[in-house]
């Protein structure tokens, strides 16, 4: 299975909102949804890895090419997925090879879920409310540059190692 794609800064201009020390960068879980859809094509609803090998700058000049590759099945039915980019056409690189960005492994079958009633309760139970109220100005300060687009977070609890979290667009960027 072979997905091809553009994006840009001008069909999706609510990727500027994320960048990292001054370049905006596709952010990771838009990799995840890559392979994921992917694996939809094939009946993979269950990504089991994925590594991220390269950013994938945008730049407002040009846009980029997008290919995601999902190999055969594997003797335990896993099969593998890359997502790579190349400049489009027009591009200063418009001999540029392509670029892996990501790689990892789909299945088929589902992973148990969670035992009945685990988050039946919100926030879950033991979990110690974090005060998020100064996160993004400290990502900001870090050169993390989260615009209105990616400042979702609400409210954040921890419980161990594990964190629990509201995360919801804004009204104006559900559409």
């Amino acid at each position: 299975v072979v997905l091809s794609g553009r994006l840009s800064l001008t069909s999706h201009r609510w990727l500027a909102d994320h960048a990292v020390a001054g370049t905006v960068l596709l952010p990771g879980t838009a990799f995840v949804e890559m392979a994921l859809r992917a694996g939809d094509e094939a009946g993979c609803d269950v990504l089991d890895e994925l590594t991220l090998q390269a950013p994938l700058p945008l730049h407002a000049a040009h846009g980029v090419l997008l290919q995601v590759v999902l190999q055969e099945p594997d003797a335990t039915g896993r099969r593998a997925v890359a997502v790579y980019s190349r400049p489009e056409e027009g591009a200063p690189d418009d001999d540029a090879a392509w670029t892996c960005h990501a790689t990892g492994a789909l299945r088929a079958e589902a992973a148990p879920s969670a035992p009945a009633g685990e988050l039946g309760v919100w926030p879950p139970a033991g979990a110690r409310a974090v005060d998020v109220g100064g996160l993004y100005g400290a990502l900001a300060a870090a050169g993390y540059e989260y615009g209105p687009v990616f400042q979702g977070v609400g409210a954040v609890w921890r419980r161990g190692e594990e964190v629990f979290a509201e995360v919801a667009l804004g009204e104006g960027e559900r559409e």
